[in-house]
């Protein structure tokens, strides 16, 4: 798959074992850098469908640093 800035893609988790476990995962770029993106199925209470998202830096995730830079981005707006 080519990478694109700005883009990215999410796929269904097919080794979901827990409910904790997120229903879809992928990643995506943003100004060339690489963050994973997961997603669990829920529900409003009147029954409307949603996508819940968790979003980290993939090279927080290699060295377990805190990095703020997706918070910045996402103030940004």
């Amino acid at each position: 798959m080519e990478k694109r800035d700005n883009s990215g893609a999410l796929f269904t988790n097919d080794n979901r074992q827990e409910d904790t476990h997120p229903d879809m995962n992928g990643k995506f770029t943003i100004n060339g850098r690489e963050y994973y993106l997961s997603a669990w199925k829920k529900q409003t209470g009147q029954g409307k469908g949603y996508l819940s998202l968790s979003i980290k830096a993939v090279e927080e995730q290699n060295t377990n640093a805190p990095s703020n830079d997706i918070s910045d981005f996402l103030n940004s707006f």
